[in-house]
């Protein structure tokens, strides 16, 4: 990836790991919807989208920041750099270096953010994300069980009869 550059364009550019992303970035440490960059007059204010790995602004947890030009915004392993001209607007200029951290993210940053965040880090220093979808799909699941149960239940009785 060294080298791509995104022109903030729009008051809302959405960055994360699928095509639906105005600026898609293919690597699995990215979440799917991982940040939004916000245009909020001169500031370019970015926001995490509750990604798995974290966003990162100058190696800090951020939920939500004003990126300012030169800072290093890291999403999961993939760093990037804001560019601004000298009125203060996103530049043209690609990047000149970009790199994928090859450590990924340590045990002890997501711990020391947790506890900044007011987490408890006691048990295994990660939690799992609630998922509705999942939560729907095992309750169709147990009550087409149940129906097929029933069925196999009335037909056997049917049979002996």
């Amino acid at each position: 990836m060294t080298g791509r550059a995104q022109e903030l364009k729009t008051g809302k550019t959405t960055v994360g790991r699928v095509e639906d992303n105005m600026f898609p970035i293919a690597e699995p440490s990215v979440s799917s919807h991982h940040c939004e960059v916000l245009l909020r007059g001169s500031e370019v204010v970015v926001r995490d989208l509750n990604s798995t790995n974290g966003t990162f602004i100058s190696g800090e947890k951020v939920t939500e920041k004003v990126l300012k030009p030169g800072q290093i915004l890291r999403l999961g392993q993939v760093e990037m750099r804001l560019e601004a001209d000298a009125a203060g607007a996103p530049a043209k200029k690609e990047f000149d270096r970009t790199t994928v951290i090859s450590g990924g993210v340590k045990l002890t940053e997501l711990e020391q953010a947790a506890r900044g965040a007011g987490f408890d880090t006691k048990g295994s220093g990660f939690s799992k994300k609630d998922n509705r979808v999942n939560k729907i799909f095992i309750g169709i699941g147990v009550i087409l069980g149940l129906v097929i149960l029933a069925l196999l239940v009335y037909i056997a009785a049917t049979i002996k009869k």
